[in-house]
């Protein structure tokens, strides 16, 4: 039986897989239905996600998935770049061998190739996703990893609301080009890449989408088939 915590990591696990949209409904008896708990728990879950700033409370209406503005969109790309390039310019401080970060890295990106080759949207939305919130974790920084899933997440939500058209293997081809110039030791090009990346991202940014007001409760929170 999950806690509260582990609920409201399966949403945000969700949302970055793109099967939780902006202004979807999270009604709390459904969930204490899906997740076989009580509504106090779920209501905790959705209290803590409500600090983190995912899901808001609606008069007479319950929680719903955030829906950024477009001035929230571009502070969360620029909170990610400050971050994101911030790791990689102080990588080679921490006396981390490179080659563990490459080795991890590479691999994530083959996870990428082959979500993105299979049918699963969800499941290539979150390894793309998921490859920031990598790049921390396997240059030791657990808090800021932490930090960068639910910046992640927020400019998720942002690219699903404002209908972004960055493809998914520009996506792909970009997290290895960072990689590559880790394995170089050129931390410099590295950020400067990842700097490039983030903002293409943000240029794809088009009009905000009408968002379908159905349940979809049962399949955007299903388990992920994630890449053996």
């Amino acid at each position: 039986m999950p806690n509260q915590s582990e609920i409201a990591q399966r949403v945000v696990e969700s949302i970055l897989a793109q099967k939780l949209k902006p202004g979807e409904r999270l009604g709390e008896q459904d969930l204490a239905d899906l997740f076989g708990v009580s509504r106090t728990l779920v209501r905790e879950a959705l209290m803590q996600l409500q600090a983190r700033g995912f899901v808001e409370v609606r008069s007479r209406k319950g929680w719903y998935v955030v829906e950024p503005s477009i001035e929230q969109a571009h502070d969360a790309f620029a909170a990610r770049r400050a971050v994101e390039t911030g790791l990689l310019r102080q990588a080679g401080d921490e006396g981390r061998p490179l080659q563990l970060v490459v080795r991890r890295l590479r691999q994530h990106v083959k996870d990428e190739q082959a979500a993105i080759a299979g049918a699963d949207a969800a499941t290539r939305a979150f390894m793309l996703a998921d490859f920031h919130v990598c790049l921390a974790e396997s240059l030791g920084h657990t808090l800021l990893a932490e930090m960068l899933r639910d910046l992640t997440a927020r400019t998720t939500l942002v690219a699903t609301l404002y209908q972004s058209t960055h493809d998914a293997r520009q996506s792909c081809t970009e997290h290895a080009a960072i990689v590559a110039a880790i394995a170089r030791n050129d931390l410099v090009e590295a950020a400067e890449l990842m700097c490039a990346h983030i903002g293409s991202v943000e240029r794809a940014l088009g009009k905000a989408a009408v968002v379908d007001p159905r349940d979809r409760l049962q399949a955007a929170l299903s388990g992920l088939a994630r890449p053996a």
